[in-house]
């Protein structure tokens, strides 16, 4: 285990993830200015922030992945409950990584900066709670938490200790939605009424039907560690492997897709989430065993507030989508329409006339004749002309560059946040009002009733 006293840039590191220097993530002073003029140039490797990942599924793998793209990161430990994947974590970091199955063997090492938790969604809250109160920086990936009740506890772990904690929904660092945020804020679609959000898909494995290995048993999977708080069953590797498909480790269709369609939205339009909410659908096709449906689909009414009016959101996922699923948001306002996909925004513009006019599909020739040239001289005379009248807008058009990465964007931010106190741009309170209204829509679900929720204070009313 190395001395975190070697050099006072080394130490500084790991105050920052500790919470000893910032006071919170909102701190503006460039905290490098208090320390030592000395060149950053000359870095060795004790300067590195150390990560740490605890859970080694497909998310573990691909944040470790991705953090380890970031100049000054080392991936030094990993946690899993399956032995099969420790070991794929030396094949892919070396014999000298750190593997273990306890979450809490991590968080005891001062070598340790920061974790990335990608476990089941049941184990969030806990692990994110005591690696805050260890001194780690943390990643969490979404939702944030399982249920709607372990959020504020969260809240007040990272208020209370001044972690930096990052909710892993990436849309919310994305160029694409960065781009939209800021064209919504210039108006240019007039007054939002209506979201149009959908997720689709269509295959096996974005359905949750992974892959289970061959050697799945008691003797290689940690059972008893996976289970934590969730009802006592006995050992079942479809439960482990596929946890997504069981509400007791898993969110479903809304805490998995529904969040993240959340979070864009909310970076949008900075909202706090919608007060009103209710969603139904069903289990189509994947009856497999699972206990979600495989098909949701929400209405929310979001409240005006001083940055947006009241709007509706129809919101919907279906996993059996013969036209081969996808992604998108549509805003639609009163001057235009901003359509958001994973690598660009586009907005088309419509005016709408200033007055009633007359032809076409309309009652004006449905009048008797003399009534259609009083009509007609009365729009002559109270309105202005048609050459007068307001031109369309430009429409616009806005693409990311080839290979940009918004998974990486999203763990440069968290990376930024540990060295030099920037605020992340998602944190536990930005999670909960996304995680909040995706869990309150499996509860409006599964117990077939319209939920009030308070977006301030975060809470079913």
């Amino acid at each position: 285990m190395h001395d975190p006293d070697k050099n006072s840039r080394r130490q500084f590191v790991k105050q920052v993830a500790k919470g000893g220097i910032l006071a919170g993530s909102s701190l503006s002073l460039n905290p490098w200015s208090i320390l030592k003029k000395e060149s950053q140039d000359q870095i060795d490797s004790n300067d590195k922030i150390q990560v740490a990942a605890i859970g080694l599924g497909i998310m573990g793998f691909s944040n470790c992945r991705t953090i380890s793209q970031i100049d000054g990161i080392k991936v030094i430990a990993g946690c899993d409950l399956y032995k099969g994947r420790l070991k794929r974590a030396k094949e892919l970091y070396g014999n000298s990584l750190v593997t273990t199955e306890h979450y809490e063997e991590i968080l005891e090492r001062d070598d340790v900066d920061a974790v990335l938790i990608s476990t089941s969604d049941h184990w969030h809250d806990k692990i994110s709670i005591a690696a805050m109160k260890a001194g780690k920086a943390v990643y969490c990936e979404k939702p944030m938490v399982h249920r709607l009740d372990e959020g504020h506890e969260v809240i007040k772990t990272q208020q209370s200790t001044g972690k930096v904690f990052q909710v892993g929904s990436q849309r919310v660092s994305s160029q694409v939605y960065l781009k939209a945020k800021e064209l919504f804020e210039s108006g240019t679609i007039g007054e939002l009424n209506l979201a149009e959000i959908w997720y689709d898909r269509q295959s096996a494995l974005g359905a949750w039907q992974y892959s289970i290995p061959p050697d799945a048993s008691e003797d290689t999977v940690n059972w008893e560690k996976f289970l934590g708080d969730a009802p006592r069953v006995r050992f079942d590797a479809t439960r482990f492997f596929r946890w997504r498909n069981y509400q007791d480790y898993g969110t479903g269709v809304a805490g998995d897709l529904f969040v993240h369609l959340f979070s864009g939205l909310h970076l949008i339009t900075s909202s706090n989430g919608p007060e009103r909410i209710y969603a139904t659908g069903g289990l189509r096709y994947w009856k497999d065993g699972r206990d979600v449906p495989d098909v949701i689909i929400g209405s929310y009414d979001y409240p005006a507030t001083d940055r947006h009016p009241a709007f509706n959101v129809q919101m919907r996922v279906n996993f059996i989508d013969g036209g081969g699923g996808g992604s998108m948001i549509r805003l639609v306002g009163s001057e235009g329409v901003m359509t958001i996909g994973s690598r660009d925004v586009h907005v088309k513009h419509r005016i709408m006339p200033e007055a009633p006019g007359y032809g076409g599909w309309d009652s004006f020739n449905t009048f008797e004749k003399a009534t259609q040239n009083v009509f007609e001289a009365n729009y002559k005379k109270n309105y202005r002309k048609e050459e007068s009248s307001p031109k369309k807008k430009e429409d616009i058009q806005f693409s990311t560059p080839s290979g940009y990465n918004a998974h990486r964007a999203h763990m440069q931010n968290f990376v930024d946040s540990i060295r030099n106190g920037k605020p992340v741009i998602e944190d536990a309170t930005f999670g909960l009002r996304a995680a909040g209204p995706a869990l309150a829509s499996n509860l409006s679900y599964f117990e077939k009733k319209i939920v009030h929720w308070d977006p301030i204070n975060m809470k079913v009313l």
